[in-house]
């Protein structure tokens, strides 16, 4: 049976299994009790991964489809390795803490260094009544997690940030780099949402993601690539 132009016009959109990524499209999957999800690498130094926070969050509101974050911190970045490590020992005591943390540097990343990183850390730990500890990861787990995704980022393909895509159980759209169409996104997980059919019953969905939270502005700076 044939298409109709719309729907032709809107699987090339999607560009499912595009070649360059088919090998290792079935690595990205939603989480357990989610038809749907966005997932997205990203780099807390990067600026555009802070001006697509919010592109992003609104998004996976307005569906209620989760989104999942791993870490990519570029190596020419100074200090997002060390920030991506504090998020996952904020995430410990809790995803939203973590969450939190996240968004907080991506927000006041442009006035953030390497060499005043740990202030902003403390500010965020007094400002949640957090202690912050002098060594986070003595065991270097938390660093292991860091590069775990960094190594799945290049499994598929990933060397910019952010790099994201909306994947369903058996679908994974052509990802957006470094800049992100938020109406493009928005009409990609409609259609993703309308393909997969009914949701799974919510006592069935992931209780450490709620939708449209991370699991973690300005102009493109040249060294996000």
């Amino acid at each position: 049976m044939g298409q109709s132009a719309g729907a032709l016009t809107f699987t090339a959109l999607l560009g499912l299994f595009v070649p360059a990524f088919a090998a290792d499209a079935s690595l990205l999957k939603p989480p357990s009790g989610a038809s749907i999800a966005i997932v997205v690498f990203q780099d807390l130094e990067c600026s555009e991964c802070a001006r697509s926070y919010t592109l992003v969050q609104e998004v996976a509101n307005a569906h209620q489809v989760p989104v999942m974050l791993h870490d990519f911190p570029l190596p020419r970045h100074t200090w997002s390795f060390e920030a991506a490590v504090w998020a996952r020992y904020f995430d410990q005591s809790s995803i939203a803490l973590g969450n939190a943390f996240r968004e907080f540097i991506l927000t006041n990343q442009a006035q953030i260094s390497g060499a005043n990183l740990q202030q902003w850390i403390q500010k965020f730990g007094d400002a949640n009544k957090v202690s912050i500890p002098s060594a986070n990861d003595p065991a270097g787990k938390l660093a292991e997690k860091v590069r775990a995704d960094y190594a799945l980022g290049q499994r598929i393909g990933v060397e910019r940030t952010p790099t994201i895509w909306v994947v369903s159980k058996t679908e994974v759209s052509q990802p957006f780099v470094e800049e992100v169409n938020q109406e493009q996104l928005g009409q990609i997980v409609g259609q993703m949402i309308q393909n997969a059919g009914p949701a799974e019953s919510a006592a069935s969905s992931p209780k450490k993601a709620a939708p449209g939270k991370y699991k973690q502005k300005s102009q493109k700076k040249q060294g996000d690539k």
